[in-house]
């Protein structure tokens, strides 16, 4: 049983990409935090739904008026417990191992749903993000009292989190290669709203929010008018009025994660550029490992978990011309060398190999005697 304040059909990355496989085996619920779009008066609604093999979505949908109030708590342990109900015909969710992304979750589930243990994936530094709530310190500070295991999903986060929890793994990225080579292939067609964009093309994909250096990209299409810069992805946090605006600028939006390949095809080098802040300090990008497949240069500002594990497959630069002239010469003369270590890089690093380790720390730390080897 999963609790995310990610929604499974927002942008496809680490909670889906590990959960999806779990489920190959042993069924998922999948909890996402409560939408508040409903009209001031509605009756709170609960939506099951089957979002993929063996994986159950709940998202309970509340008036925008209760965002923020206390009883937000107990309606989301109330209809929790309705989709417990809902999925559980054979008895696999009466002893469920209860596996967290949102620490916020945790504060009206733990100790209220029963579990047979508690698993925190820690993929980001919540508390640094812009907006977060106040109280997702001390939530998180429960959290880690009561995991019986916890994953980070970066280096530098695994750094401070073991100093807070005796049984701490790092677990970066994954990559679905064969998925993201695609875009090494000829054969791979061109979107019809990148196709005559001019050459050559500067890409990221992604989510564009506080994370993303704007003043760099502002900057980077001054100084190289005929370059295109592209970023694929969802707007969020950011109000898109405020993203710079030059014409060899371009923000398509967010795009399935089926066509992303078909994107990455179509640039020249891909980027990330990244904005060095507190949302940045502790993150790994998912998107280091799917670039790499890609087989296109990969040029990145320092951020410390890509200095770490990438600074042999990726260029990095700290300042617009810097940036700039790390492309240029991945345009000019690109370093066949570092692109095929980074293809080899993303090559070995399947999710599969991932899921299959945390699958053997769980059983080490929860044990096998009480419940099947692993149910979420």
């Amino acid at each position: 049983m999963a609790f995310s304040h990610l929604r499974w059909n927002f942008v496809w990355q680490r909670p889906q990409q590990f959960l999806s496989r779990f489920a190959q085996e042993h069924p998922v619920l999948f909890i996402e935090e409560p939408d508040f779009r409903l009209n001031d008066g509605d009756e709170p609604v609960l939506a099951v739904e089957n979002a993929a093999s063996n994986v159950t979505v709940a998202t309970l949908h509340l008036p925008a008026s209760l965002r923020g109030s206390d009883a937000v708590g107990p309606l989301m342990l109330h209809y929790a417990r309705l989709a417990i109900e809902t999925v559980n015909h054979y008895g696999q969710f009466d002893n469920p191992l209860l596996w967290y992304y949102s620490p916020m979750e945790a504060a009206w589930s733990l100790g209220e749903i029963e579990g047979r243990a508690v698993v925190y994936d820690c993929m980001d530094e919540l508390s640094q993000f812009a907006g977060a709530p106040r109280e997702l310190i001390d939530n998180e500070r429960r959290l880690m009292q009561e995991a019986d295991i916890v994953f980070t999903g970066g280096y530098e986060l695994y750094l401070k989190k073991s100093k807070q929890h005796p049984n701490v793994h790092f677990f970066g990225c994954g990559v679905e290669y064969d998925h993201f080579a695609k875009a090494q292939s000829q054969a791979t067609a061109i979107p019809d709203d990148i196709r005559h964009l001019a050459k050559p093309i500067v890409g990221w994909f992604g989510v564009v929010d506080e994370r993303v250096d704007y003043s760099l990209l502002k900057r980077m299409a001054e100084l190289r008018p005929d370059w295109s810069f592209v970023l694929v992805g969802p707007v969020v946090k950011v109000d898109p009025n405020t993203l710079p605006q030059a014409p060899n600028l371009h923000w398509p939006g967010g795009r399935d994660y089926k066509v992303l390949p078909d994107y990455c095809a179509a640039y020249d080098v891909c980027m990330m550029c990244f904005a060095l802040n507190e949302a940045t300090q502790y993150i790994n990008p998912t998107k280091a490992l799917e670039y790499l497949a890609t087989g296109k240069p990969v040029v990145s500002t320092p951020v410390s978990d890509v200095v770490r594990q990438y600074a042999d497959t990726v260029a990095i630069a700290s300042t617009p011309e810097d940036f700039v002239a790390c492309i240029e010469r991945a345009l000019n003369a690109p370093d066949e060398i570092m692109i095929q270590r980074g293809i080899e890089k993303a090559r070995q690093a399947s999710w599969e190999a991932t899921v299959e380790r945390m699958q053997e720390l769980i059983d080490e730390a929860v044990g096998t005697a009480a419940a099947p080897a692993f149910m979420s």
